[in-house]
């Protein structure tokens, strides 16, 4: 069974595209090539994942050192 873009050929992805606070990007597919949002069904923020992100505390810990 293959799903609907496959059957039309439409470039896709079949992972989820996780937005980094940092401005990187990762796919949950270790075979993705290209990480453009539109190639994604699924895009969501790394601080919506469960247990959050270890780089939200990187961009917390920066901005406190700037605000000091």
């Amino acid at each position: 069974m293959t799903c609907r873009e496959c059957d039309s050929r439409i470039d896709h992805c079949h992972g989820s595209l996780i937005l980094h606070s940092a401005v990187e990007v990762e796919c949950t597919d270790d075979t993705c090539v290209d990480l453009s949002i539109v190639r994604h069904a699924l895009v969501a923020e790394c601080t919506d994942l469960v247990g959050g992100c270890a780089c939200t505390a990187v961009v917390e810990e920066s901005e406190m050192l700037v605000a000091s």
